[in-house]
């Protein structure tokens, strides 16, 4: 059973969320639905929080790493800041020069929800008006965080009265050693046989490369610092892993191992792509849980979502909402000791 618990901060509108069971605790907030902390147990049953998040939550606003948050509309790349729609060019904040980044100067990362309890967690909604961040039409958008047992699941859905682009995904940095180490030593498996490369802005090609023989390679469970200063142009591009793995299997696509905890995630998504990003210029931005400021390679972001730039890399891109249509996307961390 879920206890949920609910409190307020009036000075800045926000209202806090904590979702308890036996496996898990988890803390949300309205504000760009952030998930704040999960506490999950280690093999000799002792929680910890595995996922950064910041001191003051009130600090993403003036912080780009989107810490626990939900992105929006769309996240990830869009190249040069501009795409085209039925016909018609519209033009974005080009807050990534010269690309447009995690849906613009003022994202979902940054909006207050409306929110409704549910009996096994909460759902938030916000109607992101026309023209938001030079999107077109009205979207209506719902987040929902559910808790049951050991896993933690994600439910998107949204409609449009004209048609837009969307890609939802929540950027949390995962750390399952709760903090007391770097993640080199974490062990990472992906069910991908490609990653989208990169150019040396982080956007999205529309190129594929095949992982085998290269350091992208882990279908296999490889700890993450042990390639990832390897000779490759692609983790030049990036400094480190910042690609969409391609997945290639419906569930379990992603697992997430500390072996000195004996954590380990377990990631379920309906959505194509994973984007891995190793916190590679994760430095120099807000103060962390404690007033520690974060240093690069603390965590690592598993960001469930569209293909970036797929607006201009796609026959079909998927990142198109047309008006009467339903977005409905899912993903589900199941958290477990071994």
């Amino acid at each position: 059973m879920t206890e949920v618990r609910i409190t307020e901060k009036k000075d800045y509108g926000l209202t806090f969320f904590e979702l308890k069971n036996e496996e898990l605790t988890v803390h949300v907030t309205n504000l760009g639905c952030h998930i704040l902390s999960i506490f999950a147990k280690d093999r000799d049953g002792k929680a910890g929080d595995v996922v950064l998040g910041f001191e003051n939550v009130e600090d993403c606003h003036h912080d780009g790493s989107c810490m626990g948050a939900i992105v929006g509309r769309v996240a990830n790349r869009i190249g040069n800041a501009w795409f085209e729609l039925n016909g018609k060019t519209y033009h974005l904040a080009a807050n990534a020069a010269p690309n447009h980044h995690h849906g613009g100067t003022i994202g979902f990362d940054q909006k207050l929800f409306v929110y409704e309890i549910l009996e096994d967690g909460v759902c938030f909604s916000y109607l992101s008006p026309n023209g938001e961040e030079g999107y077109p039409g009205n979207l209506y958008l719902q987040v929902i965080y559910r808790l049951c047992g050991n896993e933690l699941k994600m439910e998107y859905d949204a409609k449009t009265d004209e048609d837009t682009l969307i890609n939802i995904t929540n950027h949390f940095y995962f750390n399952l050693s709760a903090e007391r180490e770097k993640i080199y030593h974490e062990e990472l498996k992906i069910a991908a046989d490609q990653i989208g490369q990169v150019d040396g802005n982080g956007l999205a090609t529309g190129s594929f490369l095949n992982v085998t023989d290269t350091p992208f390679d882990i279908r296999k469970p490889h700890e993450i610092g042990e390639r990832i200063d390897a000779n490759h142009e692609q983790l030049h591009l990036a400094g480190g892993y910042d690609h969409a793995f391609v997945l290639n299997r419906p569930e379990d696509q992603v697992v997430l191992y500390d072996r000195v905890s004996g954590r380990k995630m377990t990631m379920s998504t309906t959505l194509p792509v994973v984007q891995v990003y190793t916190a590679n210029f994760l430095a120099g931005g807000a103060n962390g849980k404690g007033g520690k400021p974060y240093e690069n390679r603390d965590g690592v972001a598993l960001e469930a979502q569209y293909m970036s730039n797929s607006i201009h890399i796609e026959k079909e891109p998927k990142v198109i909402l047309r008006k009467g249509q339903k977005y409905h996307e899912e993903t589900i961390c199941r958290f477990e000791v071994e």
